[in-house]
């Protein structure tokens, strides 16, 4: 195990018309003049934005909004929440929805306090120092930004979608967390998000570090929890206990838990952020496309996790042959994520008859660099040409 600093200072506060207390959880943390940032009408029509400011006028904060935030976040709103920022004068950011929103809002908190332009931050010219506070109310499990300190941006002009990961500054004050308001989530958003949960676990599990008994324990009894749960919801969309269960596994899959002491992967990450950034796909469809591919790839190229992971989580017997077993576990996986959640597997399943797969790998190494860096295996133009071409089939 290598060694490792964990901070994660969130406070969580689960639980049915826990949205009613963000007054009073804002108030805790010194705010005073709060910018809410929301995504599209679903936070109105349901009444739920009503709520959230009928708290904070209770508790006596000032209050401006940002609406409009889409999913695959830009940096055009981004730019847009400065511009209100800077006029406003907030003290503390508040994020109602799902990651996107979340995302944004990061993006601003660390833009605020810089002379220069944010995007310096997500194209690695600087570092952010400090950052305005932020809170969250969460409607969407799935990318677990409420408990984490990482943020993903898409650039409208060059379409490169990149990330920055800060948890000293950028972790929120505190998430809200109401199952009920997921209640009414279309089966595609919840299997996206489920799909997307299950893939930040797997980033973190695929490691050539020796000894994380620990992590790695913990990633499979999530994902087992994950598949297990949402199997349920798939038949009840009502269930509100398999509701809550996802919605905190989604939070403790991103909030680097498992992921202490190892070094991580990111690299199907990396290749789904081509595709949703240039063809605007949910990133969890995406993702339920490339990681199959990826774990086939992987099992020719360094079995021995991904047999693992087929012995321990989904069911694959152990014949003595990793390689077998792997690629048996990676095709299982992909069944499961098309059979049950319903998730698209290739590339004309997600709508995408004929990618460039030409353009996607090339921006992919030029942002990246000539092998991929870190990661489970070393991973070259002509390897991760041959997991697009797998996403094919």
């Amino acid at each position: 195990m290598n060694n490792f600093t964990f901070y994660s200072p969130t406070e969580f506060v689960v639980g049915k018309e826990t949205e009613n207390q963000v007054g009073t959880l804002c108030a805790k943390y010194e705010a005073t003049r709060v910018m809410i940032v929301y995504g599209g009408g679903s936070a109105v029509r349901s009444g739920l934005l009503d709520r959230v400011k009928v708290s904070l006028a209770a508790s006596g904060m000032e209050m401006c909004e940002l609406a409009g935030v889409q999913p695959n976040p830009i940096d055009t709103k981004v730019r847009e929440g400065l511009e209100l920022a800077h006029s406003f004068r907030p003290d503390f950011l508040l994020s109602v929805g799902g990651g996107s929103v979340i995302d944004t809002a990061k993006a601003i908190a660390v833009g605020y306090h810089y002379e220069g332009d944010f995007w310096d931050f997500y194209a690695g010219k600087a570092k952010p120092a400090k950052a305005l506070p932020i809170g969250v109310v969460l409607t969407i499990p799935a990318a677990g930004s409420e408990g984490s300190g990482n943020s993903v941006i898409t650039n409208t002009k060059t379409h490169v979608k990149v990330g920055i990961r800060q948890p000293m500054i950028l972790r929120p004050k505190f998430a809200i967390m109401n199952p009920e308001l997921t209640l009414t989530l279309p089966e595609w958003q919840t299997a996206s998000g489920i799909s997307d949960m299950m893939a930040h676990i797997l980033e973190r599990y695929l490691s050539n570090t020796p000894e994380v008994q620990i992590g790695d324990r913990l990633a499979e009894g999530m994902l087992l929890a994950i598949m297990e749960t949402a199997e349920r919801l798939m038949e009840n969309p009502n269930d509100y206990d398999a509701r809550a269960n996802i919605m905190w596994c989604g939070t403790i899959a991103h909030n680097d838990t498992c992921s202490l002491g190892r070094v991580e992967d990111w690299n199907s990450h990396a290749m789904e952020h081509e595709i949703s950034a240039e063809y605007d796909v949910t990133h969890g469809a995406g993702l339920a496309v490339i990681f199959p591919a990826f774990l086939q790839y992987a099992a020719k190229h360094n079995a021995h996790k991904v047999a693992q992971l087929a012995h321990r989580v989904l069911g694959i017997a152990d014949s003595g042959n990793a390689e077998a077993d792997a690629l048996a576990g990676a095709l299982k996986l992909k069944s499961w994520l098309h059979d049950t959640l319903h998730m698209p597997v290739t590339f004309a399943q997600l709508g995408i008859e004929e990618p460039d797969l030409e353009l996607l790998n090339t921006r992919l190494h030029n942002l990246k660099g000539a092998i991929l860096p870190g990661g489970y295996m070393p991973l070259d133009a002509q390897a991760t040409m041959e997991i697009y071409k797998l996403a094919m089939e």
